[in-house]
């Protein structure tokens, strides 16, 4: 479990106060030094993330953030980080300190939680100096509580149970392409092997899916885009499905006989990470793209770019040569996801393999909310290919 990907992680995040033990409450839980603790308020700036397992739920990411009640120009700079951690948090833990009986920010903070259907579960902590009944905190929050002491390890197993309790159960999408495929299917998986793919290894989602495939009692062949023709002569029998890198949809399409199934990891990260359905929707604006429209491309991770990256060249040259429009086109990384989508007529989103599904999730809420079409990377691929049904179909049978 060590080795789960942090995307695949139950994201719990932990907001309070300054000084309310937030960074205690992490190490309690884990039984281990692993945040910073200190008597001095806002010791904690931007948010911290920990990978770990937490038994008995399983692996998952804490996120420490700073206190809801920052101070100055820099307080709420790191305030607003805060406020970003709870676009990919699955649960919530609000902490008190039972010494404090003023609720202002807590209050402020919940409503914001609930408002984003996340689950959260208060924490009343330091009972070691002062006691409490939950009774006075139940009247004025709707959520369940645990009163704990950080410092004497008092009840952080009933705060344990509260949390695998009130965790979602849908956090992570259970298949990716599994529940399509007969048993012992053969699944081909073309996987080209250029100046992009990282050195030594496969890319993320292309390693989930083959491991989805196993999963499935089913077989995973992998090819580079050059072998795949082979490959197909010397099978034997069809293919159940060929998985392909978007990026050569074009190429690869006039390779595989239609009457195989074709789709690409972009696809199916779209449906594993998102919603298919609207991204797919959000395709066919591109053809209502004209000249001097703003053009939103997001990528999940901070790579560094090299000659041909998808986002920054290839993309953007296949937008304006498939519209024939002079399209405005800005490119934004990692957690860098623009406040103001209004201005844009189309978001392009990459595969999201590096966010939780409540992070793309939240995304694509916050386009909707803006009234704003958004599409990601492989159906937006596809639509210019002439071949979005064909690869999604099998999605919607």
């Amino acid at each position: 479990m060590l080795d789960t990907p942090k995307a695949n992680r139950l994201h719990i995040s932990i907001f309070g106060k300054r000084n309310a033990g937030k960074s205690s409450l992490i190490n309690a839980l884990t039984g281990q030094d692993m945040a910073l603790v200190s008597d001095v308020a806002g010791t904690t700036t931007d948010p911290v993330y920990k990978a770990m397992e937490l038994l008995p739920i399983g692996p998952v990411v804490i996120i420490d953030t700073a206190g809801l009640d920052d101070e100055g120009e820099i307080g709420q700079l790191r305030i607003k980080k805060s406020r970003e951690v709870m676009e990919k948090t699955d649960l919530a833990l609000l902490v008190f300190d039972s010494a404090d009986s003023q609720f202002s920010f807590e209050k402020y903070w919940h409503g914001q939680l609930r408002e984003k259907n996340i689950p959260v579960v208060g924490v009343v902590n330091k009972i070691d100096i002062r006691d409490v009944e939950l009774e006075s905190y139940k009247n004025d929050f709707d959520m369940p509580f645990v009163k704990v002491s950080t410092i004497n390890n008092i009840n952080i197993d009933l705060l344990k149970r509260a949390i695998q309790e009130n965790a979602p159960k849908d956090f992570e999408a259970e298949v990716i392409v599994g529940d399509i495929l007969p048993k012992k299917a053969i699944a081909v998986l073309v996987a080209p092997q250029d100046i992009q793919a990282p050195k030594g290894r496969l890319i993320l989602p292309q390693v989930q899916t083959i491991r989805d495939i196993l999963d499935h009692d089913a077989m995973a062949l992998t090819v580079k885009d050059g072998e795949l023709e082979q490959l197909l002569a010397t099978l034997g029998r069809d293919p159940d499905i060929v998985i392909t890198d978007s990026q050569i949809f074009g190429k690869i399409s006039n390779i595989v006989p239609r009457h195989i199934p074709l789709t690409s990891f972009s696809v199916l990260m779209a449906r594993y990470k998102g919603d298919l359905k609207r991204l797919v929707e959000g395709a066919s604006h591109i053809d209502g793209l004209k000249s001097g429209d703003k053009v939103l491309i997001a990528e999940a991770c901070t790579h560094h770019a090299l000659e041909g990256d998808i986002g920054r060249e290839k993309l953007p040259r296949w937008l304006r040569e498939y519209t024939g429009a002079d399209l405005e086109i800005t490119v934004k990384a990692g957690v860098d996801f623009s406040d103001d989508l209004s201005q844009y007529s189309l978001v392009v989103h990459c595969g999201a393999c590096m966010f939780n599904k409540k992070q793309m999730m939240s995304r694509l809420e916050k386009t909707v909310g803006s009234g704003i079409p958004i599409t990601n990377y492989g159906t937006a691929i596809a639509h210019m290919n002439g071949i979005l049904e064909r690869v999604t179909e099998m999605f919607f049978a």
